[in-house]
């Protein structure tokens, strides 16, 4: 008995109307203490709040469950991206009523306002949708749903717990690779801002003889086969397959680095997740690498249905590591594992020349056996410093060192192409563009 008395009072939550009343019978009763002929007042008001809200009780408590709701979220939630969550609610009350919801989110994102206002008429349903946005990977705890109803009446509040509490894992961005995917299989990449790379000669492989319509290459008109037909026929060439297409990911403390919320490895993850799906879509054999200190995950290139869902599960689970990275491991790795000559781009970042010429010896060595595509970052905090007008000295002296940082990051492209490494040195919100831009003008150009 006490244990429900207690579930009771919990759940039972004095409105503002109902305070704004009993406060009026107070001051009443203040004046009645001077003015005797006030004495009948406060009495009549007290006495018809108290029963308005007995009625208001009857009315929230008469049915056991008065409300119902769910929170509906997908099985896992995309990082970096506005992820779209729901919670159904149903009026089970004769009445309308007033609703205030709240819904436990994950501390990640110390958000304290996701608080929902809805009325809902007798027997209606609703679904309130709002959006989350990860910037980290792992499990995200959520936890219950508490529902506060209130009658017309509006003097006390009825809360509801609804156990809704679930661990939703938090993967790289499948969003954005669905995005890219169908661009591809409907060659619309363009409205991606992918560019049409106008091809050099033909692909090596042959697909088959066609008829010929109006603007074939005409030197690819098959004579003998138009002498055979009686009509212009002409040869039709793909893309050549199945060539192998390795992203690398550098895990040491350089992608530490936040963006926008998100580190460099995380843009770096899903911008691998990204091109390696596109490479598998161009039936090209698509394989990753990552590496710090240690030898981490490796995943020879393959292309089975499955492939992709492996590469998914295994850049879930990495993690920044804070020393520099072995590129002495990272050669022997690619030379153990690469058996033939591969595209391999490597998601590192550069600050200073300095850095670069530590790893550069190393990465000569990866170029002579592999198509070797070197992805840094710039770092647009400096950028913007640096495109700042400077005010004062100390202005003027922090313009000057972000100038020279900038700089630097050029210098280290011309390095990279001096040596015959290809590179791109793009902002993080670019990454995914200017990377598969670059794998589809390397297919382009046959340079794999």
């Amino acid at each position: 008995m006490k244990k429900g008395l207690g579930a009771f009072y919990a759940n039972l939550f004095l409105t503002g109307r109902l305070s704004t009343a009993l406060s009026c019978c107070v001051v009443f009763f203040v004046f009645a203490f001077f003015f005797k002929w006030l004495g009948i007042i406060p009495q009549l008001l007290f006495w018809v709040v108290t029963s308005l809200t007995v009625a208001d009780l009857i009315l929230l408590y008469r049915i056991n469950s008065g409300v119902f709701a769910k929170r509906h979220a997908p099985e896992r939630l995309s990082n970096g991206d506005d992820n779209e969550l729901g919670i159904y609610i149903e009026n089970r009350y004769p009445f309308n009523i007033r609703v205030g919801i709240i819904d436990e989110i994950p501390f990640q994102f110390q958000k304290r306002d996701v608080w929902f206002k809805t009325v809902l008429t007798p027997r209606q349903t609703k679904l309130i949708n709002y959006v989350l946005r990860p910037v980290k990977r792992g499990g995200y705890d959520f936890g219950d749903i508490r529902v506060y109803v209130k009658s017309p009446l509006g003097l006390i509040s009825r809360r509801y717990n609804f156990a809704q509490a679930e661990v939703l894992p938090v993967y790289p961005s499948f969003l954005q690779m669905r995005k890219y995917e169908l661009m591809a299989i409907s060659n619309r990449l363009n409205e991606m801002g992918i560019k049409k790379i106008r091809r050099l000669g033909h692909s090596l492989e042959f697909d088959q003889v066609k008829t010929y319509v109006p603007g074939d290459d005409y030197r690819a008109i098959n004579w003998k086969a138009t002498a055979r037909q009686g009509s212009l026929m002409t040869n039709a060439y793909i893309d050549e397959k199945s060539q192998h297409v390795y992203c690398v990911i550098d895990k040491s403390r350089a992608m530490k680095m936040p963006f926008e919320g998100l580190s460099l490895l995380d843009y770096a993850i899903n911008a691998s997740l990204v091109l390696l799906n596109v490479a598998l879509l161009k039936e090209d054999k698509a394989g990753l690498i990552t590496i710090s200190e240690k030898q981490g995950a490796v995943i020879a290139a393959d292309r089975r249905p499955t492939q992709l869902n492996k590469i998914l599960e295994v850049l879930h689970r990495e993690k920044t590591r804070y020393l520099e990275t072995n590129m002495e491991l990272l050669y022997t790795t690619i030379r153990g594992v690469l058996k033939q000559r591969s595209l391999v781009v490597f998601f590192t970042n550069y600050e200073s020349l300095s850095a670069l010429n530590r790893q550069l010896p190393y990465l000569k060595r990866i170029a002579r056996f592999h198509l070797l595509l070197v992805v840094f970052f710039e770092n647009t905090e400096l950028k913007k410093l640096s495109e700042e007008p400077a005010g004062d000295v100390e202005g003027i002296y922090i313009k000057t060192i972000a100038e020279k940082f900038a700089y630097d990051k050029k210098l280290i492209v011309k390095e990279l192409a001096k040596h015959g490494i290809q590179s791109i040195l793009t902002a993080p919100q670019n990454l995914n563009v200017n990377t598969v831009n670059r794998y589809l003008e390397i297919k382009a150009k046959q340079k794999i």
